[in-house]
């Protein structure tokens, strides 16, 4: 009991934090729950469970759900765009998910790629993708506990590379500015555009030759 009472504190606080400037601990909490969320929604989609303590749905109508909601709707039209990157990712990347830090090394190395021409929100919503298609991966293979380091390892990077860039722009609710309607009939603005160009190298980082193991 005492468990779901910090873990309903902890999610109250991580809400509240979409209403104010965040600081870069809530910003990595906030990337680390719509992390979850994300990675729940793919496992979900591809008729598989997977079993997180620390995961509360966000509140129907919150802050929080609406970054979600947003979130996967630009990362189903960026499958659309490149389906086959996002699919199969840890053969892609010729890597064994018997190992932890394997997957978190080629996760890393992958986002760091992603990056380094700089930070869209077309990237952020890569990012999210891979880290979904790899935990796809990891339950398909039988090692779910993977899937919590690779939310975690996520969030290392949040704070390591975007947290600046995401503070500058008051935080995670500025991804609501990529679309014109969260409707379901909705068409994004310049995301669109701009994944179609950006697919080439997100292709290229895939392949990203990664020290033998």
């Amino acid at each position: 009991m005492e468990v779901l009472r910090r873990s309903s504190v902890f999610a109250a606080e991580i809400m509240d934090a979409f209403d104010r400037s965040p600081t870069d601990k809530e910003l990595v909490a906030q990337a680390k729950a719509l992390g979850r969320e994300f990675v729940h929604a793919r496992l979900l989609r591809a008729g598989l469970a997977w079993n997180a303590p620390e995961r509360a749905a966000p509140a129907p109508g919150g802050r929080l759900a609406e970054v979600c909601a947003v979130l996967l709707r630009l990362g189903d039209e960026l499958e659309l765009i490149r389906p086959s990157i996002y699919r199969n990712v840890a053969r892609q990347l010729n890597i064994s998910l018997q190992s932890e830090t394997v997957v978190t090394d080629a996760f890393l190395a992958v986002a760091a790629q992603i990056f380094s021409a700089g930070i869209t929100w077309g990237k952020v919503v890569s990012l999210y993708s891979v880290a979904a298609g790899l935990a796809v991966d990891c339950v398909r293979q039988a090692q779910p506990a993977v899937v919590h380091a690779i939310v975690d390892c996520l969030g290392e990077f949040v704070r390591k590379t975007l947290a600046p860039w995401l503070r500058r722009r008051g935080g995670w609710t500025d991804v609501l500015k990529c679309v014109v309607s969260t409707e379901p009939g909705f068409r994004s603005h310049w995301l669109v555009a701009a994944l179609c160009s950006f697919g080439r190298f997100l292709k290229a980082a895939f392949f990203v030759l990664l020290p033998e193991r």
